[in-house]
């Protein structure tokens, strides 16, 4: 479908956002029609799947009805494939479809995709891309198995096998979405088996390909190698690498931690559970809410404090070149080592003993204030629209979408049509915009002009 495009007319970041939109209204169609839907299938609107197209392609997991209730095995297909193409990212298929087209690409929109993708090789692109397919099939088969085994004795065979490779893909895809009903995984909330499952297929997803890839030539060489010292394997490893699994693994421990404390004695999540099922339930928030949107908990009955944590898991989210959303963990390691410079007094800001570019420093804060700024706009036309609505669990709803992780308080299906349309533009923006700006920013290589110096007061 991307043939349609004149490279020479559209950048490559416009072919990206409207690849998007091409795929979100070619599934909405489709999602819309009633061959889609189960005959005795509540009532619904054109705006409904679209609303839903958009969540799936930008891999939120918001959703105005459960997809269970409405899309029977042919929509549940599309479902299915929508979320895919979301989740890998319309970048990688555009630039594979230059590939398969026989098309060339510039070397500046080379340059570009692998900023995009975080592939900063300048070996085979094409093979780069191709292994990502390779990789992403793997995992989920073999998750989808295992989630078979309890599955399959559950559902049935034909269900069980189709409910493990729906929860896969959408579990690697960071999307949120289930087919299994209304409340998410909620009735999975102690199942061991499931949730590690789940979570591993998240974390996954959102550790970015690039991660995976230096993983993998690190495994390989520690084990060609024969080292005596662990050390010789995280010699392989890239900074990038380092930051993304440090950082991942801080969250986790502190996110789990402060879920637990707030929440064991709250009752009405996991007050009346033992502490190894706390333990679990508030490990599987604390994963879920960089931007993979299941729920084992109902945040309608969660304290507004562990709410206030989970929403800024939201907006910190998963790595880039993934399948998550949010700022990014680099953007915000970035941003904590530059305030760790300033504190000591440091000229550059440095992470085990590398000096961080300035261009990399501006440009995790203009994605900061291009996140924000979008966010507190939408806020306050959410606000504006939906004043019968908690302005807590609009904030809670707004960041959800922006982040695309697509928990909710209960709100969503009290949207007005034009609460739904703000939502709907935040998560494509969401999902799409970070990229675009980076691009914009990587792409801009006009003459910097030199002037004399002036001082401003901060404080």
């Amino acid at each position: 479908m991307f043939s349609i495009f004149n490279r020479h007319q559209l950048s490559i970041t416009k072919q990206l956002s409207v690849s998007f939109l091409l795929v979100i209204f070619v599934g909405s169609f489709l999602l819309s029609l009633p061959i889609m839907h189960y005959p005795n299938a509540p009532a619904t609107t054109y705006l409904d799947h679209l609303f839903t197209a958009i969540s799936m392609v930008c891999v939120t997991g918001l959703s105005v009805f459960p997809i269970a209730h409405v899309y029977n095995g042919f929509g549940q297909l599309i479902a299915l494939l929508l979320i895919q193409i979301g989740g890998l990212g319309l970048v990688t298929l555009i630039s594979v479809s230059y590939f398969v087209l026989n098309r060339k690409l510039s070397l500046r929109d080379q340059h570009l995709l692998q900023s995009a993708i975080t592939y900063d090789s300048a070996n085979n692109l094409k093979n780069y891309l191709f292994t990502i397919y390779r990789v992403t099939l793997i995992i989920e088969s073999v998750c989808s198995c295992l989630l078979m085994i309890d599955f399959i004795p559950r559902y049935g065979l034909g269900n069980g096998i189709f409910n493990s490779l729906f929860l896969s893909v959408s579990a690697f895809c960071n999307a949120g979405f289930d087919n299994l009903g209304a409340s998410s995984l909620q009735g999975f909330k102690t199942n061991t088996l499931v949730n590690l499952i789940i979570a591993f297929l998240i974390i996954s997803g959102g550790l970015g390909f690039m991660v995976w890839g230096n993983l993998y030539h690190a495994t390989k060489h520690f084990i060609t190698s024969r080292p005596k010292h662990l050390r010789s394997f995280t010699k392989q490893l890239n900074s990038h690498t380092l930051l993304v699994l440090e950082t991942t693994v801080a969250l986790l421990i502190l996110g789990t931690t402060l879920s637990w404390l707030l929440e064991s004695s709250n009752v009405r999540t996991i007050g009346q559970l033992s502490f190894t099922k706390q333990g679990l339930v508030s490990f599987f928030q604390s994963v879920t809410m960089r931007t993979a949107g299941f729920s084992t908990i109902d945040y309608a009955h969660s304290k507004n404090a562990t709410n206030l944590i989970y929403i800024i898991q939201m907006m910190i989210g998963g790595a880039p070149g993934g399948t998550a959303g949010g700022l990014k963990v680099t953007v915000v390691a970035v941003l904590f080592l530059l305030l760790k410079s300033e504190a000591r007094g440091q000229t550059q800001v440095t992470y085990h003993f590398r000096t961080i570019p300035q261009k990399i420093t501006r440009q995790t804060l203009v994605i900061l204030i291009f996140f924000f700024s979008t966010l507190l706009a939408a806020y306050l036309l959410l606000l504006e629209f939906e004043p019968h609505l908690s302005p807590f669990s609009l904030f809670f709803e707004a960041s959800s979408a922006l982040a695309t992780v697509g928990v909710s308080m209960d709100i969503t299906t009290k949207l007005s049509t034009a609460g739904r349309i703000i939502i709907m533009l935040l998560m494509f923006i969401g999902r799409v915009g970070p990229i675009t700006v980076l691009m914009a920013l990587l792409q801009n290589h006009q003459k910097e002009v030199s002037y004399a110096k002036t001082d401003i007061i901060l404080g």
